[in-house]
């Protein structure tokens, strides 16, 4: 039998985003070492890619040596419609519910499997928050990603449910049967209301909607300490705010009864 043909190397895109998304919240600055290790890139490889992404602002160097993420690429991402876009319109409205609820107000897109937080205001007070802006969540483990979810592509949702950590979205649904449910629920109702222990606390959320003229674009929830939560104010400010975003992306926000599920 013929030798298998060696596997193709990996092209000079894939090799510069690899060195990029290297970094993440716990990998902000690295050493040429640390570049080289997490992306399985030759040490003389990593330092050219990293020294060209520095000429191009892509990358900056410390004077300790450790690269950094530059801010060209801040200039850039900010033309991202699904990102820095749908921030500029929905900020006024989360101002709002934010002064209105006191809370986390989480602004979220589904990317492929995984839900990517666009934006979150905090209160001092509101308690500690689990996600940083950039940050990807999962799609069953939060508010966001629920509604996100019910309205994505079936592959991704069967793809979910093929996954489903028992009981990850909470409130007793412990099986993929139970989780079909609770997103059809959240299709027919237009939003989730949330609970979700973690080791430390106990929070709630509620989430909704946003949609444009092709459908659901995005999500939108406040996040409070179970013994802050106020279902009967927090509720329709959401949804509120969901519809007055959709009407400025150019459709209306659907709404309905309430689904249950995980907080975030």
């Amino acid at each position: 039998m013929a030798p298998s043909p060696p596997a193709p190397s990996p092209s000079l895109v894939a090799r510069v985003f690899a060195l990029l998304r290297s970094f993440d919240a716990d990998h902000r600055a690295q050493s040429l070492a640390t570049l080289a290790r997490r992306t399985g890139l030759p040490r003389s490889t990593a330092l050219r890619l990293a020294r060209r992404l520095v000429a191009e602002g892509a990358l900056e160097r410390r004077e300790d040596g450790d690269f950094v993420i530059g801010l060209h690429l801040l200039e850039i991402a900010s033309l991202a419609p699904r990102g820095h876009g749908l921030r500029a319109v929905a900020m006024p409205f989360m101002e709002d519910l934010f002064h209105v609820t006191g809370q986390h107000v989480l602004l979220a897109v589904r990317e492929e499997g995984e839900a990517l937080l666009v934006e979150r205001l905090s209160a001092h007070d509101a308690g500690p928050v689990l996600f940083r802006v950039g940050g990807r969540m999962s799609l069953t483990g939060t508010g966001v990603g629920l509604v996100l979810l019910a309205h994505a592509p079936a592959e991704v949702q069967e793809s979910a449910l093929e996954t489903y950590p028992p009981g990850e979205a909470g409130d007793g649904v412990r099986t993929p049967a139970d989780l079909r449910r609770l997103l059809s629920g959240i299709r027919r109702d237009g939003y989730v209301v949330a609970r979700r222990a973690w080791p430390d606390r106990e929070q709630r959320t509620v989430a909704a909607p946003v949609r444009d003229a092709r459908g659901v674009v995005s999500a939108i929830s406040v996040v409070a300490p179970d013994q802050d939560f106020e279902p009967a104010a927090f509720l329709p400010a959401v949804r509120a705010t969901a519809r007055a975003v959709s009407r400025h992306l150019g459709a209306e926000g659907g709404t309905g009864r309430a689904g249950r599920g995980p907080a975030g």
